[in-house]
């Protein structure tokens, strides 16, 4: 049985004004969830409840007992609203009781009575997702099937059973962390102690019978709520049961089959002296994609073989990646491209001299450049080179491919090779030192 059997006691039974002298409060189990509602973030620790319940109200003044007991529910964030006969039933206030932890009570008007659909909605934490994939390669490599999943945790204190589940990607602006709301003494950011309570009135007594008026004309006051910021909201299909202590796995998506080219790139000072093996697509309709943003998280890639089984290729942590955005997942060094560089010549010239100081100086380098590509299907080696100061010239000898100046002090090679080939070229450099440089 759900915990919010447990936890929610309502007392719907005061009479009418007319007979409110002889009223009592019955407190009796509120029934089983209609249906819950959960909005899960994954930049804050914040996740949204919309919970429908049908109350049975009686005509005149109502009270509704809450206790949210061993949860993570912030009680500051409670609401109650009825989804039916909105304009006879007015929710007018909702009270901490002193000196009482975890319990709450709310005071409603009804100028109908019956059963009437109503929604509570707050804020708890301990609920959190994360985006996981799946990239499973076809043999020629040149598609990939992907599958987005993401595992929801709960640890809120509360079983949701039968939740419909959505998603947040974004950022959230929190003042202060709904675990330390929901575990903050009552009376939930009243400075002080909890104030005596005056001695009540008796029930037939002038001024309670005012305030008994004046809370059945009274009108709900008005709750000033302001948006947040940018995200994306996923909706899982279907309901859930996402009990607490569990954590549970669901499908997002599936894209079958995503174009994707091989990719191999050589940056010494990023990757080290091996080239860098990269899968490469863009978030897009062309590619299956581009309806909804990718949320970061971990992507293990597999191969399938001729023959039906998976080879394991390599894990990497993918970032966001918007609608629009390229997918670049880096399985790591490999030896199936080579990149050699040879220094063939080097010179200097040009000395600039202040008061027997060298203060300036050109440097010459020629170097050759050797590519070998040694897969069985053609491969793009993207190689990059950067210069150890921003004054530079350079010239080629032989086809260095597409070349490309990708910031002040950093040259990019592009080179298409076939299976198993080879290419070769040589560049020469001249570094601008000191003076030369002109520093």
């Amino acid at each position: 049985m759900e915990s919010f059997r447990r936890s929610l006691l309502g007392a719907c039974a005061l009479a009418a004004l007319a007979a409110a002298a002889d009223a009592k409060v019955d407190l009796v189990t509120l029934p089983a969830r209609d249906r819950v509602q959960l909005t899960i973030y994954n930049a804050a620790d914040l996740t949204l409840a919309r919970d429908r319940r049908s109350l049975t109200v009686s005509q005149g003044a109502n009270r509704l007992q809450f206790s949210w007991s061993n949860t993570l529910i912030d009680p500051t964030s409670l609401e109650l609203t009825p989804l039916a006969e909105a304009a006879s039933i007015q929710v007018q206030s909702l009270e901490f009781p002193p000196r009482v932890q975890g319990l709450g009570i709310w005071h409603l008007t009804a100028q109908t009575a019956g059963a009437v659909p109503f929604e509570l909605n707050y804020f708890t934490s301990g609920i959190s997702w994360h985006a996981y994939y799946l990239a499973t390669l076809t043999p020629d490599e040149r598609a990939v099937r992907l599958e987005g999943y993401v595992r929801v945790t709960n640890h809120s204190g509360e079983d949701y059973e039968d939740a419909e589940t959505r998603l947040v990607v974004g950022q959230v602006n929190l003042l202060d962390a709904v675990a330390a709301l929901a575990r903050r003494p009552e009376p939930y950011g009243r400075p002080g102690p909890a104030p005596r309570p005056a001695a009540a009135p008796r029930e037939d007594h002038p001024r309670f019978l005012a305030a008994k008026a004046a809370l059945m004309e009274a009108a709900p006051k008005e709750i000033l709520k302001e948006g947040l910021s940018e995200y994306f909201l996923y909706t899982i299909a279907g309901t859930e049961d996402i009990p607490d202590g569990w954590g549970k796995r669901l499908l997002s998506f599936t894209a079958d089959p995503v174009p994707v080219r091989t990719l191999f790139r050589y940056e010494a000072e990023r990757y080290g002296d091996r080239p860098v093996r990269f899968l490469a697509f863009v978030n897009d309709r062309a590619h299956g994609l581009g309806q909804e943003p990718i949320p970061g998280g971990p992507v293990k890639a597999f191969r399938q073989t001729p023959d039906g089984a998976l080879a394991y290729v390599g894990t990497q942590e993918l970032p966001y990646v918007p609608p629009g955005g390229e997918v670049n997942l880096n399985l790591g060094p490999s030896d199936l491209v080579a990149v050699e560089f040879t220094p063939m010549d080097l010179a200097t010239d040009n000395y600039q001299w202040h008061e027997d100081r060298i203060t300036g100086w050109d440097e010459h380098h020629t170097v050759r450049v050797k590519v070998a590509n040694h897969r069985d299907a053609p491969t793009q080696l993207e190689l990059r080179r950067s210069f150890p100061t921003p004054a530079w010239q350079l010239t080629h000898l032989g086809d260095p491919g597409a070349f490309a100046k990708i910031d002040v002090d950093t040259v990019q090679y592009t080179l298409d090779l076939p299976p198993h080939g080879r290419h070769a070229f040589t560049y020469r450099l001249t570094l601008h030192h000191g003076t030369r440089g002109g520093r």
